[in-house]
């Protein structure tokens, strides 16, 4: 039987607190802060990579990812044929997790431009930046 995995549509801040109910839906971590994006609106109609669910990197962090993120951010590309797009698509084709550009859309959850999660380092959460 195969195990189903939750995806979530959007992720708010805010903090969990050991010992309390909550889920992992509402956890941005402190390394998305710079690149944070209220509701994604102005990216609408950029271009994603979903791929194949994989968990956040990030010791004890139960996130499970369904696009190509950063610090639980949807990365977004300008151009459908952007050089880095192209890249970080084939690579998640490398590893296994069947990728395929989409549109981007506000339901997906917060989001980032790649090129200003470069500018700020490249943070990943749970892993430092480049």
């Amino acid at each position: 039987m195969r195990a189903r995995i939750a995806t979530f549509a959007r992720v708010r801040r805010e903090e969990i607190q050991p010992g309390t109910a909550g889920t992992v839906e509402h956890a941005v971590p402190a390394e998305a802060e710079e690149l944070w994006t209220e509701d994604g609106a102005e990216h609408v109609g950029w271009f994603c990579v979903r791929t194949d669910p994989f968990p956040c990197p990030a010791p004890g962090c139960s996130f499970v990812a369904v696009f190509m993120t950063a610090a639980h951010l949807v990365l977004v590309w300008e151009e459908q044929d952007d050089p880095n797009l192209l890249r970080h698509a084939q690579r998640a084709k490398e590893v296994g997790r069947n990728p395929r550009i989409i549109s981007y859309e506000t339901d997906f959850g917060p989001s980032a431009s790649y090129y200003a999660w470069e500018a700020a380092g490249r943070p990943v959460h749970g892993v430092r930046g480049k």
